[in-house]
């Protein structure tokens, strides 16, 4: 299937296996599986980070499938939340959260103000803001009550 680069354009991350269905003829809407929801879902410009960025999270840093999730629902402030992903750690702690932004989609301090409303409930060691284009990790000390950049994404082997 051929997309436009309009809305996939070619991301700052190495070219994920995606399967996709459906066509963008006639005003359908194309679907990528996720293997970590197990189904079919939209393909927007999102999605379309979030699928790249998570398979490099397992294919070159090393993360478990089968401890992250999409679409984690939190409560905050007695409304209804979706986290993007979640990965978590051995004892079920969550270890760290990842909010996508659409590559047309600045990173702003907006989007991190979001993912840190998201990890007063979750409380993540690591949060980390990608628009498939930039991508910003920071990872929290709560002892010490700050946070500091990282320059990169920490590998799986470095978390524990």
């Amino acid at each position: 299937m051929t997309l436009p680069d309009a809305l996939y354009p070619p991301l700052n991350l190495p070219a994920a296996p995606l399967r996709l269905r459906g066509s963008l003829s006639e005003g359908g809407r194309p679907e990528v599986y996720d293997p970590l929801r197990r189904r079919w879902v939209a393909l927007t410009p999102e999605e379309w980070v979030r699928q790249h960025f998570t398979a490099w999270l397992v294919a070159a840093k090393g993360y478990f499938a089968g401890r992250m999730a999409n679409e984690v629902a939190l409560t905050l402030n007695g409304t209804s939340r979706r986290c993007d992903t979640v990965v978590f750690a051995t004892d079920r702690s969550v270890e760290m959260i990842v909010e996508y932004k659409a590559p047309s989609v600045a990173v702003t301090q907006a989007v991190f103000d979001q993912i840190v409303r998201y990890n007063s409930v979750l409380r993540a060691r690591y949060l980390v803001v990608s628009n498939g284009l930039s991508h910003f990790c920071c990872e929290m000390d709560y002892g010490a009550g700050s946070y500091r950049f990282l320059p990169d994404i920490p590998a799986a082997q470095a978390l524990t």
